[in-house]
């Protein structure tokens, strides 16, 4: 069986494809979205979902979230007295997703389909697939999201006997993609991809977070306190911020509201001031809408549909963009928090060959021109040094493999570096170095010497650099794995082996843990009687746990549940 992940900033899902359908897959507390958060907890176990998540206000000193913005580089997160990598953090998620399947399907699972941003570098990618090795999955197939989106969508119009030109509009927690996509006939076809990297709610959260601090002199009020929260203020910000995002998308104002040393910080959020503080952000969503339009060589007014995915696109202000972008009402049909992991679900069944989708074809682009650092002569003028040299351009069809034909710069060179990129900037400084490749050659003029450099990108995005002499036939190749910001494989078995004894809590313990976590939560947020109430029956279900008396921990988890409703209730009146 293979499985699809939808491996998000925010949230993650997982799903399969089963008796001809893409079906969702619910987690231990019979939810379908997993919080992307991790928290690792003083008896060593790393807690995953929305128990971590209440965790970052009790406990952020051992609980990370976001963290997959930091794929694909050597930043590490400390939680407690330990670090850990990006591919690391997302490992523990993939573990607690491949446990809910497993427990769904009723059998191992080995393999999946995990997506991506479509505007995920080389490294990025790569940092993914050692995510999933870490968690005990095979991933041999790297899906971008607005593609998973398109498949999901492509298979509703499809049995609606509805084709055309599609565009995809992919707005998650933490980045942004736009893919054109042809659908004929049951052939899905990527025309171009555009995006970025760092736009999506949590980015808007910050503008929220910002304008909160500005209207209630928060800035001042929690300048000495921030030491002393160690960074529980921050987390209880952001939550009060997503909160209020969230509110807008069913009314047409909210309050936030924060109590910070001991003074309450208050102020009204409308859908007028939320457009006024996030219109560098709204603004930023057009530009790669036009790219990829162009790139694609399709109008909007050609356009059949435009498709709506990822949970940030339910804002109002979003839709109202693109709305007004593409002059029609987007479709949001698929529920944009679980379109992508139903169409990796789609691509898992294409992989196992699923007779239902025999007819399905799907082809996807390159989002990034490959090429190579080169010098220019520029005549009696001397020559222009960092330039680069497009070999594979954004948005060809992969898998693809291009060659150019290169001169060293000087004669009787004994060896040439071919220094790899990635990027739209005609300058290499200002494009994403990917690695470099180092031939031999034997001395001659350089107008003797013809060097073939020959790019091969595959379906998952993953890029093989050969260098061969025509001379003297000498050839070296690279697969371009050793990215700065990369594990080697003897590092990821260093560090599987260091994560091994860092297990996951049993799933039958999952609704007691979140109450847990929800009361710690709570008591941060409380004092006086409520924290006193609060804390002792923390330790009688914590003990009850240990003892492993269901009876009594399920008494103990409704009495503990009313207590927290009790004071969360007494807080809003």
């Amino acid at each position: 069986m293979i499985i699809g992940i939808d491996l998000g900033t925010t949230n993650s899902l997982v799903s399969a494809w089963r008796d001809g359908a893409a079906v969702l897959i619910p987690n231990a507390l019979g939810d379908f979205l997993t919080p992307s958060v991790v928290s690792l907890d003083r008896n060593g176990e790393m807690l995953v979902g929305a128990a971590a998540r209440e965790r970052l206000v009790s406990h952020p000193q051992r609980s990370a979230a976001v963290f997959k913005r930091l794929m694909g580089t050597s930043r590490t997160v400390t939680l407690g007295d330990r670090s850990f990598r990006a591919e690391e953090l997302s490992s523990f998620v993939l573990r607690a997703l491949k446990a809910d399947a497993e427990a769904f399907l009723g059998q191992s699972v080995e393999e999946a389909v995990i997506t991506v941003p479509a505007y995920f570098n080389d490294a990025q990618r790569k940092a993914t697939k050692v995510a999933g090795e870490m968690a005990g999955l095979r991933v041999e197939r790297v899906l971008n999201e607005p593609t998973a989106a398109a498949l999901a969508y492509g298979l509703h119009e499809r049995q609606a006997g509805r084709e055309g030109k599609i565009l995809v509009f992919d707005l998650g927690g933490g980045t942004f993609d736009v893919s054109v996509i042809d659908l004929f006939e049951g052939v899905m076809e990527v025309r171009a991809t555009a995006g970025d990297n760092f736009l999506g709610g949590e980015d808007f959260d910050a503008a929220i977070i910002s304008w909160f601090a500005q209207s209630t002199g928060l800035e001042q009020l929690a300048a000495e306190d921030v030491a002393a929260e160690d960074g529980s203020l921050q987390a209880r910000l952001r939550r009060a911020a997503e909160q209020a995002r969230r509110a807008l998308d069913a009314s047409d104002s909210t309050v936030m509201e924060l109590e910070v040393a001991g003074q309450s910080a208050k102020a009204v959020l409308d859908a007028r001031t939320f457009a006024r503080i996030t219109e560098p952000l709204l603004d930023r969503l057009r530009r790669p809408v036009a790219r990829a339009l162009s790139d694609s060589r399709i109008r909007s007014e050609d356009l059949a549909h435009v498709v709506l995915a990822g949970g940030a696109t339910r804002m109002p202000a979003v839709r109202k963009l693109a709305t007004t972008l593409f002059g029609r009402f987007p479709l949001h049909s698929i529920d944009p928090d679980r379109v992508v992991a139903l169409g990796a679900a789609v691509q898992a069944g294409l992989k196992m060959r699923d007779g239902a989708l025999d007819d399905v074809v799907l082809t996807d682009v390159a989002p990034y021109t490959l090429g190579i650092e080169v010098v220019e002569s520029l005549g009696g003028a001397g020559v222009s040094a960092g330039r680069l040299l497009p070999i594979i351009e954004r948005n060809t069809v992969v898998p693809v493999s291009r060659k150019q034909t290169v001169t060293p710069m000087q004669d009787f060179q004994k060896q040439v570096n071919v220094r790899i990129f990635q990027g739209e900037s005609r300058l290499v400084k200002d494009n994403i170095p990917l690695g470099t490749l180092e031939l031999k050659l034997q001395p001659r003029k350089r107008e003797e010497q013809s060097i073939e450099i020959r790019f091969t990108y595959d379906i998952n995005g993953l890029l093989q650099v050969s260098a061969k002499s025509l001379i003297d036939g000498v050839a070296e190749q690279i697969i371009i794995e050793q990215h700065a910001g990369l594990l080697t494989q003897e590092e990821i078995a260093e560090r599987m082996a260091a994560l091994a004894h860092l297990r996951l809590p049993d799933r039958e313990s999952a609704q007691s843990r979140l109450l847990i976590a929800r009361a710690e939560r709570a008591y941060e947020e409380s004092l006086g009687a409520h924290r006193e109430q609060l804390g002792a029956g923390i330790a009688l279900l914590e003990a009850a746990l240990h003892d492993e008396d269901r009876t009594r921990t399920a008494m103990l988890c409704e009495q503990l549940e009313a207590l927290i409703e009790m004071i969360e209730g007494s807080r809003i009146q």
